[in-house]
């Protein structure tokens, strides 16, 4: 047993090693992140000012006690609301992320209903490549799809870049959600770069994610540029959001799961803590979220963050464990679950608060984001449940 547990603690030292000389690598081996400079928050933000300091929330995040438990739930905003799809009609996506207006009611519409601890704002992850000029859509029933696949070293070079003054609209649709929220923080967002590189070699959605997977070691330069840009590009998006006004920033990696071990580690957690960069010194609470990334945790955790996002397919003590109790949790009821019986779902939601109790910080949410289908009354129901059972 006892040699058991020194082998180990060897493989996770290695993994932490291999995490951050691959992101010490990266940052010696390029320029440093493009965009302006990320500073410190105005006075009147809402952490600076003290709307949000003293949330639930952020205190989760920051491993202190909360006043309440609390929870929001990934794609709350959205597609499950009668009112979303309202004011959505006849308004294609992209173009409603990038109307401050609508952007901001739509992010204020399940704090209005569900009383969650926080909102997300509600975007995509392609919209920077949108703002820096790269030809995407969300096609109905598919997804981000392309005009042009980004594939070869001419690709790379050719794209456009990002610029601040593009940023504009976001940053617009942050200021006016969060003179809205008061003490509510808002969570900015953004997508990580392997999952934003995924769509870019693929053009479209994918389910093993082939293009990128091969590009990482048959043309490894051309997939570093390419990781670079989108680095940048999300980092910047999540810079603008929490300059803004936004209280904390999660990176959300939808596909990380396709990957082993060691190809995270020395060709996507460089680009990862690069997005970070651009964010880091600001002092707001980061989160880092992958679906099916259950045996990446400790290396998505070394990329730089304060929480970790875990999906349904670990339990939280389990994740706990494998990161030495080092971070706030955040996650993981199932959503598969939110249309079973409800004495199913309540047992199934005091499992996860029981198991996330043993790390130093737990933020109740989804293992992954609100299916389309859900009754909003069982999600504002298992709000009103969690916010019954004291803080630990």
């Amino acid at each position: 047993m006892t040699a058991c547990r020194y082998l180990l603690a060897g493989i996770f030292g290695t993994i932490k090693g291999m995490t951050s000389s691959a992101a010490a690598s990266n940052s010696t081996a390029t320029n440093a992140p493009a965009g302006e400079p990320a500073g410190k928050l105005g006075a009147d933000h809402p952490l600076m000012d003290g709307r949000t300091s003293d949330s639930p929330l952020i205190t989760a995040y920051r491993g202190g006690k909360p006043s309440r438990r609390p929870v929001w739930f990934m794609r709350q905003a959205g597609r499950s609301l009668p009112e979303y799809l309202k004011v959505r009609e006849g308004v294609a996506m992209l173009d409603s992320c990038l109307r401050p207006e609508l952007a901001a009611e739509i992010t204020l519409q399940p704090v209005r209903r569900h009383d969650v601890d926080a909102a997300i704002f509600f975007s995509d992850i392609v919209i920077p490549l949108k703002l820096a000029g790269v030809g995407v859509d969300i096609v109905p029933g598919v997804g981000p799809v392309l005009d042009k696949p980004v594939r070869t070293a001419a690709d790379v070079a050719a794209l456009p870049k990002l610029t601040w003054e593009a940023l504009e609209p976001i940053r617009e649709a942050v200021r006016l959600t969060v003179a809205e929220l008061g003490k509510t923080p808002l969570i900015g967002f953004a997508g990580a770069p392997f999952t934003l590189a995924a769509y870019m070699v693929e053009g479209k959605p994918s389910r093993d994610h082939l293009g990128p997977r091969t590009m990482m070691h048959a043309d490894p330069e051309t997939w570093t540029a390419l990781a670079n840009w989108a680095a940048d590009a999300s980092g910047m998006f999540l810079q603008a959001q929490l300059e803004a006004g936004a209280s904390a920033g999660q990176l959300f990696d939808s596909w990380a799961g396709s990957l082993g071990l060691a190809d995270y580690a020395k060709y996507v957690a460089p680009a990862s803590a690069r997005a970070l960069e651009h964010v880091r010194g600001l002092g707001a609470p980061l989160v880092h979220f992958g679906t099916g990334t259950s045996e990446l945790l400790v290396a998505m955790r070394d990329v730089g963050v304060d929480v970790v996002g875990v999906d349904y397919r670990l339990p939280l003590d389990e994740a706990n464990r494998r990161l030495g109790g080092t971070v706030p949790l955040q996650g993981n009821i199932d959503p598969a679950l939110l249309p079973a019986p409800w004495e199913v779902l309540e047992a199934h939601v005091r499992e996860v608060i029981a198991a996330g109790s043993h790390a130093p910080g737990h933020v109740v949410n989804l293992g992954h984001g609100v299916p389309p289908e859900t009754d909003p009354a069982v999600l504002t129901r298992v709000v009103e449940l969690i916010h019954s059972i004291p803080a630990e």
